[in-house]
């Protein structure tokens, strides 16, 4: 299910490119935080979405190429955790094992705003509200001795945002990070068993760990586009 939830999002990113005109933003840039809650899904989580909520906190910048189109870059700090206590899944030897972990989560994505997303450019149809999809690219970095982690992750998910008025921006989104490896949940020796615990391999989309963030923004924009303006040349002649 979720993976055809991410093939309909590359999709749509891929058809609304077509037919996205080139408007421009009033400002290029923003710049803000983003506080919210992280979770895991994995070996210590199979199916329990929200379960265990952790804090997340974030800076997120962005560049606004036109009314559709978003270009940003994020650095996270999150706290995950998971256990195997009351799993329907029995593990080999009856294992059992929890783990905790703190990370930082940085990469970039692309954004598309369904609506052109402005407060002002009536003629435009712009509106100040606008849901929008997301994809991109990450890198998670996790220390923790012998079992530090250290890996890229692929970014995708949903949001809303809404200007509050001129410069000032709120937003929710909701991700997944889909991990390359399985030993995202591996912290000690007495959990090591939840990479891989049934030897079975795995292969780029099956037996990896996921985590996932919800979070709020506050962004201010700055950096304003260059305005032509049309003026009659004082020195020209008329006849």
């Amino acid at each position: 299910m979720i993976l055809t939830f991410f093939r309909r999002i590359l999709f749509l990113f891929l058809f609304a490119g077509i037919f996205t005109a080139a408007q421009a933003q009033e400002y290029k840039y923003e710049i803000g935080a983003m506080p919210g809650a992280a979770f895991y899904m994995g070996d210590a989580n199979k199916n329990g979405f929200f379960k265990d909520l952790n804090p997340a906190f974030g800076a997120v910048f962005r560049y606004n190429a036109n009314f559709r189109w978003a270009f940003k870059a994020n650095m996270t700090w999150a706290k995950v955790s998971g256990s195997t206590n009351g799993q329907l899944n029995v593990f080999p030897n009856h294992a059992e094992g929890s783990f905790s972990r703190n990370f930082v989560d940085m990469g970039g994505q692309m954004e598309f705003n369904f609506f052109p997303y402005s407060e002002k450019y009536a003629y435009a149809n712009a509106k100040r509200f606008s849901p929008y999809i997301f994809a991109g690219l990450g890198m998670t970095v996790s220390p923790a001795g012998k079992y530090t982690f250290v890996g890229p992750n692929i970014p995708l998910g949903v949001g809303v945002k809404y200007k509050l008025r001129n410069r000032i921006n709120l937003g929710f989104e909701f991700s997944f990070r889909k991990l390359f490896g399985d030993g995202f949940d591996v912290t000690k020796e007495e959990n090591a068993f939840l990479d891989d615990p049934y030897h079975i391999g795995g292969s780029f989309l099956k037996n990896k760990d996921w985590y996932s963030f919800m979070l709020f923004c506050v962004s201010w924009d700055f950096g304003p586009r260059n305005r032509v303006c049309n003026s009659i040349n004082s020195n020209s002649s008329y006849r």
